[in-house]
């Protein structure tokens, strides 16, 4: 059985949505306008993806074995 994340299964979901909606939509905004305002959805995707890369180290951390003696 995995460790239990500092997300839910839902923030999780929601998480990868927003990554990827995010991911998406940068490229086409560079494309689409002048200024450098996409840039603010590449920070986004890249601070999401980070609380996804660390709910995953949280997850894979091995379960603390207690030993009784």
């Amino acid at each position: 059985m995995r460790s239990v994340g500092f997300l839910s299964e839902r923030q999780r979901q929601l998480a990868w949505v927003g990554f990827l909606l995010a991911a998406f939509q940068a490229p086409l905004a560079a494309k689409l306008v002048e200024d450098a305002s996409w840039f603010f959805a590449v920070v986004v995707a890249m601070l999401v993806a980070t609380v996804i890369i660390a709910d995953d180290a949280h997850r894979r951390r091995p379960e603390p074995v207690e030993y009784s003696e």
